[in-house]
């Protein structure tokens, strides 16, 4: 029997269902990946319905229906001043994932140099080897998660096609300064470079903070696609419902590689999307401010159970450092400690090793807060117990 693709079959099961299934078996309360437990927006759930019961099932047009294009266009001049052509620079996609595939498959050609910050999202570097890429990384610094300026120039050559950017950044939760996102912008321009970016928590920023698009920086125009999503904004993620803007030359590629992916994402969820992305500031303030509530309320519990934990500026997660925690056993990596604390204290959470390609710290592990307040107070008890506190 011939074999299948060898890139791919080396990868085994993510960690993220390789966890969920444990907490399952363990009956553990899983705070390991990332999504939340209510319903969502409830009237964008009523206007996916109308328009599934009332509207047109066929398929739509492979660019997205024009008024969820429309929608994208706007909502990028309402929050972030850039004009975008609906008709020319924006595409949908059957999620940000799919997304980030049809820009890496669009736009990356067999030996191009890809330049990645550590810790990553796990999608993206299997995508990049198997479009021919070759992977650069870029370590961030914890606990504040901070850019090296040599590091990144080091990471940059020639060769280099594209930067992907997740911002803000699962797993370390951080959100990139201006001053940062300049010195990215600046090493891309110097070496004639595109920027990918994933900002699928665009509005789910702490502290006052404001997201800022590398997109809207001096010169990254034309040079960055850029990536968002429903799931995260509406949180629907089961819909799988993404975006892409970026000039037309960039996207033209990117729009054959999605032609031949999912060509097409349901309709009713579109219209809704289109719907969602035009509700009023208070919604997407108390979006963020609901989320922060809930930061604050976990990252006290796990301090007060022995957990210290880090910086957490935006997205779903905080991280927690367990070099020293009390009964962590000392040959005990972030790994087999997660694997530990779904076992026998009955929570769940992801080691920060699993986004690393190379160089993985062993000491950080990821809590997801975007649950219920009973469930995040009954993971804090059992803890607690756990750690005898």
């Amino acid at each position: 029997m011939r074999s299948g693709n060898a890139i791919l079959s080396g990868y085994g099961t993510t960690i993220f269902e390789a966890m969920s299934r444990l907490a399952a078996t363990h009956n553990a309360i899983n705070l390991g990946q990332g999504f939340p437990d209510d319903r969502g927006a409830e009237d964008v759930l009523q206007v996916a319905a109308r328009a599934l019961l009332e509207g047109n099932n066929q398929y739509p047009p492979m660019m997205g229906l024009p008024v969820l294009r429309q929608a994208v266009a706007t909502h990028a001049a309402r929050f972030y001043g850039l004009e975008v052509d609906w008709e020319r620079e924006v595409m949908v996609t059957s999620g940000a994932t799919e997304a980030l595939a049809a820009c890496l498959f669009g736009l990356i050609e067999p030996g191009d140099e890809v330049v990645l910050f550590q810790p990553l999202y796990d999608s993206y570097v299997p995508i990049i080897r198997r479009a021919g890429g070759i992977p650069r990384f870029v370590r961030l610094q914890p606990p504040g998660w901070t850019v090296d300026p040599a590091d990144l120039a080091a990471a940059f050559s020639p060769r280099t096609k594209l930067v992907v950017l997740n911002n803000p950044l699962n797993p370390a939760a951080k959100v990139w300064s201006a001053d940062e996102l300049q010195l990215l912008a600046d090493q891309v321009i110097a070496h004639d470079c595109l920027a990918v970016c994933d900002e699928v928590y665009e509005h789910l920023v702490f502290d006052g903070r404001r997201h800022l698009p590398l997109m809207a920086l001096p010169g990254m125009r034309e040079r960055t696609l850029r990536i968002g999503s429903a799931g995260k904004t509406f949180s629907l993620t089961g819909w799988k419902v993404g975006y892409v803007t970026a000039a037309p030359g960039l996207l033209q590629p990117v729009s054959k590689a999605h032609q031949y992916l999912t060509f097409t994402t349901p309709p009713n969820l579109q219209a809704a999307v289109a719907y969602g992305l035009a509700k009023d500031d208070a919604y997407f303030g108390l979006l963020a401010a609901a989320l922060e509530a809930k930061r604050d309320r976990l990252s006290a519990g796990l301090a007060s159970s022995g957990l210290p934990v880090l910086p957490s500026q935006g997205t779903y997660f905080v991280v927690a450092d367990i070099s020293g925690v009390g009964g962590r056993r000392a040959t005990e990596d972030d790994a087999a400690f997660c694997r530990r604390l779904t076992t026998d204290a009955g929570v769940a959470a992801i080691p920060v090793s699993a986004f690393y390609e190379q160089d993985a710290p062993t000491h950080l592990i990821r809590f997801c807060f975007s649950k219920q307040d009973a469930i995040l107070d009954s993971a804090v008890i059992r803890l607690k117990e756990f750690f005898g506190r």
